[in-house]
């Protein structure tokens, strides 16, 4: 196979070219032959990648993804364990991104870096990108003195993270797509072909059932007054959008969401596995436990589990142990996780507890995502069908009887 890749020498000069090799693990193993270290490898654009170079069209408000930065986290890794210099590392990773704005920010902090500055206190000028997770684990590596260690444990924090949004995003992308073309071909009937039967019955002089003139009147309602309909919809979007971002707003819609039914042990579990693997990172990475326990509120999405651990971390500096503290919460936390991390405090193994954890409830959420596929799906048919059966019934039913009265 072809590759284009790009690969970095002890110089830190970046060069770029194209490889025959049988895999990339065989490319980079002939590059280090050749005294280079392997940065990126592509093969040739297949179909499904043609629109690839709308990527790198620039954009001025274009975030920076997890990927991104995982990318980042262990190309710098590997570059460090090599022997580059942060500077150079830096430089080459700027040169490799194909996000302007990334690239942007990289070089940022390498010029940041080059007058005199912590890599930590470089990163915390763009902390909206890189977030507190990040530069509290290269500041314990930078005064540990182990920033490669650090970025690899970062670099597998995030790809963890990235596999965890993944399995949760793709179980309610088809139940969404599903709802949202429901709702878009019922309108389309509604304006559209409704319209043209009522018109029929009308011409007929058809006496029509109940199920049939409610179909007919709410036709009528959002022909008439579908810009009254737009305007309520757009502010209720945009009030409710406002409620969220407000503290009892996010609140409420939490305590709804660990409610309902399977969607609601799914928040639990994926909470539970982000806490277990980020408190383990920090702790591991030398972080104290007060910080530690601050940051883990941090990347917590549901705002119950973040104010736990923002608890936590107040009367832990009491003496107080974290297992105590997450048992007065036994319907975010079950036995199971208080008890593991109960065990891992007395036996000084709350590191090794914490990942067993971590890699429990990342598999539960598999599993759960698996379920909820496979229950989703039955469900949806079920609605699908008795909606359409109704409506059919309901437009169909009048022409029926009025060809039996013929």
């Amino acid at each position: 196979m072809l590759y284009t890749y790009r690969a970095v020498d002890q110089s830190g000069k970046t060069v770029s070219g194209e490889r025959e090799a049988g895999s990339e693990r065989e490319l980079a193993d002939m590059l280090r032959h050749d005294s280079y270290l392997l940065l990126e490898a592509k093969l040739p654009a297949k179909a499904g990648q043609r629109f690839e170079f709308l990527k790198r069209i620039p954009m001025p408000f274009r975030r920076i993804s997890l990927v991104e930065r995982m990318g980042f986290s262990r190309n710098l890794a590997v570059m460090i364990g090599a022997g580059l210099a942060l500077t150079r590392a830096l430089e080459a990773l700027a040169e490799q991104t194909s996000n302007p704005k990334f690239r942007e920010i990289v070089t940022s902090i390498r010029d940041s870096v080059t007058t005199g500055k912590s890599f930590a206190d470089s990163l915390r000028s763009h902390e909206k990108v890189f977030g507190v997770l990040f530069i509290n684990m290269v500041e314990a590596g930078e005064i540990s003195g182990n920033l490669e260690r650090a970025l690899k444990i970062l670099a597998q924090q995030m790809k963890r993270d990235y596999d965890l949004r993944s399995k949760v995003r793709s179980a309610m992308i088809y139940p969404a797509i599903v709802v949202g073309a429901l709702v878009l071909i019922g309108v389309l009937m509604m304006v559209y072909v409704v319209p043209t039967l009522t018109q029929t019955f009308q011409e007929l002089e058809i006496e029509l059932p109940l199920t049939t003139r409610v179909i007919i009147g709410t036709s009528n309602f959002l022909l008439r007054y579908y810009w009254y309909i737009l305007a309520v919809a757009g502010i209720g979007a945009m009030g409710m959008a406002r409620l969220l971002r407000s503290q009892a707003g996010k609140s409420a819609f939490d305590t709804i969401i660990l409610r309902v039914p399977i969607f609601g042990v799914l928040v639990q579990k994926y909470n539970s596995a982000r806490f277990a693997r980020t408190l383990s990172s920090l702790i591991a990475s030398g972080i104290p436990i007060t910080r530690a326990l601050e940051v883990t509120a941090s990347v917590l999405g549901n705002s119950h589990f973040r104010q736990s651990f923002e608890e936590a971390a107040k009367e832990i500096q009491h003496g107080k142990p974290i297992s105590e503290i997450l048992r007065r919460h036994p319907n975010l936390f079950p036995p199971m996780v208080t008890q593991m991390v109960e065990v891992g405090e007395e036996t000084g193994t709350i590191v090794r507890m914490l990942l067993r954890l971590a890699l429990f409830y990342e598999e539960e959420v598999t599993n759960t995502t698996k379920n909820l596929s496979s229950i989703i799906e039955p469900v949806l048919m079920i609605v699908i069908g008795a909606i359409v059966g109704f409506f059919a019934v309901s437009m169909i039913q009048p022409i029926y009887g009025s060809l039996g009265n013929i």
